[in-house]
């Protein structure tokens, strides 16, 4: 130890004590007490203490524990690993194998931990794990969901080897010992079943006095709980407050001292706190508290994951954090980040996150990979479906700035008797696990509506377990019952002017990646495919360009209905899913084509699209244009295809150009080629039949003024030349530890580098060194390539994974392909430190924070566009004492007419005459009927039409007039069909309830009348 600039010295202090670590004596803890307690303490000092804080926190010590285990007695592996991992994507999850499969591993104890005690914390299991150690049961956990740990002190060797088995058991239908019952979530529609250990697992060393670990089910503990009170957003200042438990597993009462260290991640200290003495009862618990107001904080934000470590020290036991500090609202409807409104914009993705050949169980830097994607691609929210995601996930989510909705554990359902209970137990330790973690902003009590009374038992526990983490929980469906702090269906639009609404899986259509559009090879027609339950399955099998436009026009449903369009608003949703997942799906394949990224995070045109529309936390959306597809046309291709002859001028059916600006320009080699003044959906511009020229295609997005807002340009590829490999890495180097990967890229590019976006040879690889092949994933076989050493890109394009064996060395990856040079790529993994089955670096270790959207901008995020017109009363031809259902602002109400002649007909009396510029009309069975309505105001026609076929909500636009009375007329028939027509759900209760065609009876849910400001 050398003396360092500016630091009291003070080496008479500790001594040291084991590998790595310094034991404090009872004279340094004194000493602490009474420096920290001094009034003469000046600089020197503080550091001192300093000092000796950062050599406490070696006292407790954490050990990666994935390494070295053996699987049924024969494969050496090292976790995350799920036994049956060759099975992702490659058959159908309801096909997933399930048996009772034995993990075992030999390990030896640091002599230091003598004395200690030994507290294993596994992130999770499926279904069931049992353990042993040293021949003597440990424990059991049977939720296969959540993390648990046990006290191994009572049956560990500390003086020579150890033997851990744990016995894993996946069953489909695996039934709970004690009770007899099924677990909801243990479903072959949803829930991969990546059976054995597919998640980290830690060990512990720590004190006989010690803090404790948030695994309340399996140690009755609830570990540390951090949090931030009188929030000044613009002065960026904040009441830090600091929680933690603290057991004494000793015979006899024990006097401790508490202090906290704040540090920013880099390690730059804020401020100590310092918290004096506490008696901690023999064989005790007891919860150490302190606060102080912190200045110069910044705040964890969207695409900001700005992040703290947190250090509670308790005498020789330190415990370090990693958490942020945000401000959240809940209120009029709209959610709330650090004071700004933000309309939710994501996706609702599987917690499995899964991959090809290894499922979920990848290294930390490739779920950061990942995640960033999302962020960088526009998405703020990820809602994980159904069971709560793993830790992994939960951190990469809070470096990369993405906020989480967390459910427990549920189906399609809510239920009663024990599976109710398992739910409950399962909220519980999630909220517990997870609320220092400030992306978690969402709990979720089920994926579809609970009863009042079961949302009250849930919220009970979120305010017992996380009273002060500014987490709404709410629930699916969850439409009239206000004990809800956020809601929302499943599909469809829903308004609120009290919680948040948000839709939870909207966009159920899919599309492969391999197909660009129908007169580009491989000549895919639009929604050419095997039928979905006997009927069309259209929607399931989309080429890149139907999807690209079907994402634009569905977001536009809640875009419309957002945030400044009256009292009530619409606060935005999540599509179903980020990436192709191997869940249920409807399409050809044998996995789910929801994904606006394939398996391996390859993106599709979609992804790009929704960038576009998505830069933006409201109103205050960045320029951006993007072409939708790509500009590589050649001759002898459309020949092939009938579309003419050979030399023959081409013309492109459709280009599609989403873009914020109000007009949209397309330049072929710079010179003009159409102008799009008229927009769908307001995001996007169609060009119809477009003279192909081989170039540049550039499209400028003008505003209303003519003034150039932002640009995007597309280049004609060349010739296919040669292969091209890209390494994807770990960027803290890749790991020689047996559970770490890499991404190599393959494309086909022409001599200049461009990828020939037609391409889709195979190539056929081969490996050596020090890794394995794990493969990718590609249409065009039953198992989807799996695994596979040789398999095509895909326009263009693939990526296969290779993982790290456990010594370090050299990997050298060659790809071959017809009509190629063969191509090499050459890798190197870094030793990884590991001794009798521990290592002191953990996976997530040295993973960088991404900040690249900056701090919450302080201005607003949007402006006030309509204000909602009052109405007094309502008046109805027929059914009038349920017309005041349309305005009761609960959306499981509807008022309908007669039908008869003379009585379809609706009146809205106003306070005062005002000039109502649009009407927000929710018509029933808005997804498959269109209603032909007449909209008068005091006697006066001012709309004539039909409400239009959508997710929710139809804006009717009106000619201004000033009026003190709106009726609205059924005037003719309504008319059935259209877009969403064959979207179904797995449970068909979830659809929008269908009426007969052709029925006269107008069918009003909700309204409003706005007027323009």
């Amino acid at each position: 130890m050398q003396k360092q600039k500016n630091e009291l010295f003070l080496p008479y202090l500790c001594k040291p004590s084991g590998n790595k670590a310094f034991h404090f004596g009872r004279s340094a803890k004194d000493l602490i007490y009474k420096i920290t307690h001094t009034k003469l303490m000046n600089k020197k000092i503080i550091l001192a203490v300093a000092l000796l804080a950062a050599m406490q926190a070696h006292a407790r010590d954490t050990y990666n524990f994935n390494s070295g285990w053996i699987i049924n007695g024969t494969k050496h592996v090292t976790l995350p690993r799920a036994w049956n991992e060759d099975e992702a994507y490659k058959v159908p999850i309801y096909e997933m194998s399930d048996s009772v499969v034995w993990y075992r591993k030999h390990f030896k104890l640091p002599r230091r931990a003598r004395g200690q005690r030994v507290i294993i914390e596994f992130e999770g299991a499926r279904q069931a794990a049992e353990i042993w150690l040293n021949g003597k049961k440990v424990g059991l956990n049977e939720n296969g969901i959540m993390a648990f740990g046990f006290d191994l002190t009572p049956y560990v060797n500390f003086e020579g080897d150890n033997f851990m088995e744990v016995r894993t058991d996946n069953d489909w239908r695996y039934k709970e010992r004690r009770t007899g019952s099924m677990f909801q979530w243990n479903d072959k529609n949803f829930n991969c079943n990546y059976g054995g250990l597919p998640k980290n697992i830690r060990l512990h060393i720590v004190p006989q006095v010690h803090q404790t670990l948030p695994l309340y089910s399996s140690l009755g503990t609830t570990g540390q709980y951090i949090y931030a009170t009188d929030y000044n957003i613009i002065k960026k200042t904040a009441t830090i407050n600091v929680e933690t438990q603290v057991e004494n597993a000793t015979g006899a009462d024990r006097k401790v001292r508490y202090s906290v260290v704040i540090s920013d991640y880099g390690g730059k200290v804020l401020t100590r706190i310092y918290g004096g003495t506490v008696v901690i009862p023999a064989q005790g618990k007891k919860i150490l508290k302190v606060s102080r107001k912190v200045s110069g904080l910044s705040f964890w934000s969207w695409g900001y994951g700005f992040l703290y470590r947190v250090k509670t020290i308790v005498d020789d036991d330190a415990v370090e954090t990693i958490t942020g500090f945000r401000k959240t609202q809940f209120t009029d409807g709209i959610f709330r980040l650090n004071d700004r409104a933000m309309m939710v914009h994501g996706f609702a993705q599987r917690s499995s996150n899964e991959w090809p050949g290894v499922g979920m169980s990848v290294p930390a830097w490739l779920s950061d990979y990942s995640n960033k994607m999302f962020v960088d691609g526009g998405g703020n929210v990820v809602r994980w479906m159904h069971i709560t995601p793993w830790k992994q996930d939960v951190e990469s989510c809070d470096r990369m700035g993405l906020i989480e909705a967390m459910p427990a554990g549920d189906s399609e359902k809510d239920v009663d008797d024990r599976r109710w209970e398992q739910r409950k137990e399962v909220m519980r330790d999630a909220i517990i696990y997870n609320r220092n973690n400030p992306s978690v902003i969402f709990i979720e009590s089920g994926n579809k509506g609970i009863s009042k009374q079961h949302m009250l038992e849930m919220k009970a526990i979120r305010d017992e377990f996380d009273p002060m983490g500014g987490r709404a929980i709410g629930c699916r469906e969850m439409l009239d019952i206000p004990e809800a702090e956020y809601g929302g269906e499943m599909l469809y639009v829903n308004k609120s002017d009290s919680h948040p609404m948000w839709m939870m899986e909207y966009c159920r259509d899919e599309a492969l990646r391999k197909y660009w559009n129908a007169w580009t090879y491989p000549f895919h027609a639009e929604g050419a495919g095997p039928r979905y339950r006997n009927g069309s399955a259209v929607s399931y099998n989309h080429n890149q360009d139907e999807f690209s436009a079907e994402l634009v026009r569905r977001w536009y449903d809640y875009w419309q209905e957002r945030p400044g369009q009256g009292t009530m608003c619409n606060d935005g949703g999540v599509k179903i899913v980020f990436s192709d997942t191997q869940t249920h799906g409807r399409s050809e394949e044998n996995y789910r084509l929801s994904g606006v990224v394939d398996p391996m995070r390859i993106a599709k045109d979609g992804y790009y699209a929704q960038q576009a529309m998505w830069d933006g936390w409201v109103d205050d959306l960045k320029p951006h244009t993007y072409i939708v597809g790509h500009w590589s046309y050649a001759d002898e291709e459309y020949r092939l295809h009938g579309q003419g002859r050979k030399g023959q001028k081409f013309f492109v059916p459709t280009v599609y150009v989403v873009s914020t600006s109000d007009s949209v320009a397309l330049f072929v080699n710079d010179k003009p080629l159409d102008v799009a003044y008229k927009r769908d959906s307001h995001f996007l511009f169609t060009f119809k039949n477009l003279p192909f020229t081989a170039g540049t295609l550039t499209a400028i997005g003008y505003s209303k003024e003519g003034r150039e807002e932002s640009r995007y340009s597309i280049e004609t590829a060349g010739k296919p030349c040669k292969i091209k490999l890209t390494a994807i890495e770990n960027p803290t180097g890749w790991r020689a530890d047996g559970a770490d990967v890499a991404l190599v890229q393959v494309e086909i590019v022409d001599k200049n580098g461009r990828r020939c976006p037609t391409d889709d040879r195979m190539i056929e690889f081969s490996l050596s060194g020090a890794a394995e092949w794990r493969g990718g994933v590609a249409h065009g076989r039953s198992d989807n390539y799996v695994l596979k050493t040789a398999l095509p890109v895909e326009c263009g394009v693939n990526r296969v994974m290779l993982r790290s064996l456990t010594e370090a060395g050299n990997v050298v990856l060659k790809a071959k392909a017809e009509g190629m040079d063969d191509a090499e790529i050459s890798l190197h993994t870094v030793a990884f430190a590991e001794k009798d089955g521990l290592a002191p670096v953990l996976p997530s270790d040295g993973m960088p924070l991404n900040l690249s959207r900056g701090a919450t901008p302080l201005t607003p995020s949007y402006k006030q566009h309509f204000a909602d017109v009052e109405i007094i009363s309502v008046e109805a031809g027929s059914n009038a004492s349920t017309a005041q259902n349309t305005i009761d602002k609960n959306e499981n109400s509807y008022w309908q007419t007669s039908g008869k002649d003379g009585e379809n007909w609706i009146t809205y009396t106003l306070r005062e005459p005002t000039i109502v510029s649009e009407i927000s009309i929710k018509p029933r069975s808005f997804r498959d009927t269109r209603y032909p309505i007449a909209v008068y105001a005091d006697g006066k026609e001012v709309f004539r039409g039909f409400t239009t076929i959508n997710l929710g909500y139809s804006r009717l636009k009106l000619k201004p007039v000033k009026a003190r009375q709106i009726t609205i007329k059924s005037i003719g028939a309504s008319q059935q069909g259209g877009e969403f027509s064959e979207i179904t759900e797995m449970d068909s209760r979830n659809n929008d309830k269908k009426i007969k065609a052709g029925n006269h009876r107008l069918q009003i849910v909700e309204l409003q009348l706005l007027r323009k400001l």
